[in-house]
């Protein structure tokens, strides 16, 4: 939820309205939110905010925050205007939604300058070479994250940390420790406190722990780029700039903040990266372009089951960061995205290596990890030795599905949709693709 307020947090163990959590934890209160005291005051806290969103005002906190002015290519000014002007009009947020929104541009242009130092001092960070990277492309709620944790367990790869993706480079003067006492984990540990606080059923949904393997799309977000911005509010003006415009740049810029993390480690460090981003599966091309020696796997799942998590878990987060839970918005927004995302993969699969590429089945994946593993390896040319297969099996009894519980989701009863109907606009992805549906 970004910064967070010092506010006091419900009891531990129970949801929103102080009812335990359970296994199975049906939201009930979905489209009315019934509040806590704590959610309450954090909205209210929000609302005598009077959060400015604004060119301006982002710009300048960025430069308070870093004791740097140099951002480099002045491009990225037009999409920031964009959003800014986008967010500030939208009269559905809430103060708390302004603020994290905000935030998170703040964060993203501080990051720039960083970046922008940092390469400037060190010019031969561009020389790095990213080799042979294994990236996952699927559809978000379809193991991508799963898959990319279990993978990340083995020591010979390098992965994404949260609160590494959040704050690439260090700030001034501030010591990079590379751990748990590092400044940059601690803020990230304390957004994740929270979150938890205010919408602790994200932790079923999907868990934002400082260490939990995150997607490189964050570090587009210096260079105010991706479709992760769709994710924070709905932004129909974001998405349509975006659907018209080269990604190429981006992810060239995205494989510079991965060089700069190299650079930072140690020599011992393992420096092949394992990767992952449900938006790689409409860029392909672009992707290939960018890792042109890349092993991929690319995942699938019934759409039906994508959009119902997906939908739920972003209602959810609307009781704090709008005024009202926009449900059926939410259903026509992102049936149509993940249209995109599938009709845009089915298109472009093919111009993926086929001796480097692997299509992984959720319901495969999920009936035998460690046998789709072996298959992305043998993509990759990785051997699943002993002590690899040793750690991924540790994650996995460390890891249980449903550790934090399983949320029981109701399509028809929370967003007034029959998923049989709403499956039939698939067909041409189960066409191509022989994918179990879920019923």
């Amino acid at each position: 939820m970004g910064r967070p307020s010092p506010l006091i947090p419900p009891p531990a163990g129970q949801t929103d309205n102080g009812c335990p959590m359970s296994e199975t934890i049906h939201i009930s209160d979905l489209r009315e939110p019934v509040l806590g005291e704590a959610q309450r005051g954090a909205l209210a806290f929000g609302e005598a905010a009077g959060v400015e969103l604004s060119r301006e005002s982002i710009l300048a906190e960025a430069r308070r925050e870093t004791g740097l002015d140099d951002f480099g290519s002045g491009d990225f000014l037009q999409r920031l205007d964009l959003l800014v002007e986008e967010w500030d009009g939208d009269a559905g947020l809430s103060g708390l939604g302004r603020l994290t929104l905000r935030n998170k541009l703040v964060r993203h242009c501080a990051n720039r300058l960083l970046i922008r130092d940092l390469l400037k001092r060190h010019p031969e960070i561009h020389d790095i070479e990213i080799k042979a990277p294994i990236i996952v492309a699927g559809l978000p709620r379809s193991g991508t994250t799963h898959l990319l944790n279990l993978m990340a367990a083995d020591a010979r790869l390098r992965s994404l940390p949260l609160w590494e993706s959040y704050e690439p480079v260090p700030r001034p003067g501030e010591p990079a420790t590379g751990d748990s006492s590092d400044p940059r984990y601690l803020r990230c540990a304390e957004a994740w406190d929270s979150m938890r606080q205010f919408t602790p059923l994200l932790a079923a949904m999907h868990p934002m722990t400082p260490e939990h393997i995150h997607e490189e799309l964050e570090l587009m977000g210096p260079d105010i780029a991706s479709y992760n911005y769709e994710w924070l509010s709905p932004s129909p003006r974001w998405r349509d700039h975006y659907y018209a415009s080269d990604q190429s740049p981006h992810y060239e810029y995205m494989k510079t903040a991965l060089k700069i993390l190299l650079w930072q480690q140690p020599a011992s460090a393992p420096a092949r990266w394992v990767l992952k981003c449900p938006q790689h599966l409409e860029q392909l091309p672009v992707l290939l372009q960018t890792f042109p020696d890349a092993s991929f796997a690319v995942t699938h799942r019934d759409p039906v089951a994508v959009i119902q998590s997906t939908v739920t878990m972003l209602a959810y987060g609307q009781r704090m960061n709008r005024k009202r839970v926009e449900a059926d918005a939410l259903i026509e927004y992102w049936s149509d995205r993940i249209e995109r995302l599938l009709r845009r993969c089915a298109a472009d699969r093919a111009c993926l290596p086929a001796e480097r590429a692997v299509d992984v089945l959720f319901h495969e994946f999920m009936a035998d990890e460690m046998a789709v593993v072996e298959k992305i390896y043998a993509g990759a040319g990785l051997e699943l030795t002993a002590a690899a297969r040793a750690r991924l099996q540790a994650y996995l009894a460390a890891h249980p599905r449903g550790k934090e519980g399983r949320v029981a989701y109701n399509l028809r009863g929370d967003f007034g949709v029959e998923p049989a109907q709403l499956r039939r606009r698939f067909e041409f992805y189960f066409e191509k693709f022989p994918v179990k549906v879920e019923e």
